[in-house]
């Protein structure tokens, strides 16, 4: 994306001409292989996919190639997080984005819906089981929960950047 690119046909816009950096953005242990090879930094989709996390982010590094890019790896941790004044507004607010993940396995499209009391009512023990696992990279809680979480994230990955996902309904 920059002036000595070889492919004239594709261009950022607005920003050519600009140094853009150039992410691979993904959640299996392939797309960690190819960011190494290519020497790009990483971001690991762990927000919706943190079943390879760990393992992407060790195949990563140890298999980084320098490149004009990057010098060394550079990881970014993908997460969610839903924070509020207490523990318990905030677990409600997250069952907005715990429905949209059953609609999206039901094959269901639509926008945010708004949060609900009771999940149990909502989803069966299976999507229960598959939205837990897909989102379990999600800081839910008060400010000294969701702070001691990432610390917690960073500590165990030692990602060079989090990216945030936050969807809250109605977030006034």
């Amino acid at each position: 994306f920059d002036a000595r690119d070889p492919n004239p046909h594709v261009r950022p816009v607005p920003g050519y001409g600009e140094k853009i950096p150039v992410w691979l953005l993904g959640s299996s242990l392939y797309s960690a292989q190819l960011a190494a090879q290519l020497g790009l930094p990483f971001a690991f989709a762990s927000h919706f996919a943190p079943d390879m996390l760990f393992q992407a982010l060790h195949l990563y590094r140890s298999n980084f190639k320098p490149s004009a890019r990057l010098e060394k790896p550079y990881a970014m941790v993908c997460i969610n997080i839903i924070a509020a004044d207490s523990n318990r507004d905030a677990e409600f607010l997250f069952t907005s984005m715990q429905q949209a993940f059953v609609k999206l396995r039901r094959g269901e499209t639509g926008q945010l819906p708004p949060p609900i009391q009771n999940m149990d009512q909502f989803w069966s023990p299976s999507e229960q089981y598959g939205v837990q696992q897909a989102l379990s990279m999600s800081l839910v809680g008060d400010k000294a929960k969701v702070r001691h979480g990432l610390q917690s994230i960073l500590r165990e990955t030692d990602a060079d950047e989090i990216m945030v996902n936050g969807q809250i309904f109605d977030h006034q």
